[in-house]
C-alpha cells in the first residue's frame, strides 16, 4: 500500500527496526516484530502501529483490535484505552498545557483500575517522526509547556491492565508487561489549530 500511494514507511530501518509496522500481541506493549511463524489466535487482542513518510512529512498511527470473539475483559481495556486517546486529543487547545493530555488520559484509565506505561511517551512529529516535545500519558494538570496553535503531536496512550512496569526482550524491541497483564495502545497524529484539534491520522 506504501508503494501505491507513493509514500515510504516511516519504521523500517529505523534505529534498526527491521519491520515497515510493529504488531503486539495481547501482553506486548509496544514494538512487536512481525513474525511469519507466529499465528494469531481467536480471543488475542493486536496492536498496529505505522507510520508514513509523505513529501518528508511524517505521520503516525496506531490502533488495538481484537481477533474473533475476544473476553469481556479485554474489550474493556481496548473500548477505554481507545476514550482516553479521546480525551487527551480534546486537551489540544491553545493556552492548555501539555501535561493536561497526560492527565485527562491518567485520571481516566486508573478509574477504571488499570496502569499507565511510564517508558514510553508520545512525541512531537513533523520532519522527523520523534521530536520534541515528549508527551507523556500521565502528569498533573496545569502543567508543563504552553500547548499552541501549529504544534502537530503524536498521542498514543499504552494502558495496561495490572501494573505499569514493563520489561524489552532479547530482541530489543518488543515490550511487554512484567506481570503478563493484557496491554491496548491507540494513537493518532494531532494538529493544534485556531479552531482546535484536528485529527490528521484519518481517511477523509
Amino acid at each position: 500500500m506504501c508503494k501505491e500511494f507513493g509514500v515510504l514507511p516511516a519504521f523500517k530501518g529505523y534505529r534498526g527496526f527491521p519491520r515497515s509496522i510493529c504488531i503486539s500481541i495481547n501482553d506486548e506493549v509496544v514494538h512487536g516484530i512481525p513474525n511469519p511463524n507466529r499465528y494469531l489466535q481467536e480471543g488475542d487482542i493486536v496492536g498496529l502501529d505505522f507510520g508514513v513518510i509523505c513529501e518528508g512529512w511524517y505521520g503516525d498511527a496506531a490502533i488495538t483490535v481484537g481477533i474473533g470473539k475476544i473476553s469481556e475483559k479485554a474489550q474493556k481495556l481496548v473500548d477505554v484505552t481507545r476514550e482516553s486517546l479521546n480525551l487527551g486529543i480534546a486537551q489540544c487547545v491553545e493556552g492548555n498545557r501539555l501535561f493536561d493530555i497526560g492527565f485527562a488520559i491518567q485520571n481516566y484509565v486508573e478509574g477504571f483500575g488499570y496502569s499507565v506505561v511510564r517508558e514510553f511517551v508520545g512525541h512531537g512529529i513533523g520532519r522527523a517522526l520523534h521530536e520534541e516535545p515528549q508527551v507523556p500519558n500521565y502528569g498533573s494538570k496545569g502543567k508543563g509547556m504552553p500547548l499552541k496553535v501549529g504544534m502537530v503531536l503524536a498521542i498514543e496512550p499504552m494502558i495496561n491492565a495490572g501494573g505499569k512496569e514493563v520489561r524489552v526482550l532479547e530482541d530489543g524491541w518488543t515490550a511487554v508487561t512484567v506481570d503478563h497483564s493484557l496491554s491496548a495502545h491507540f494513537e493518532h497524529t494531532v494538529a493544534i489549530t485556531p479552531n482546535g484539534p484536528e485529527v490528521l491520522s484519518v481517511l477523509k
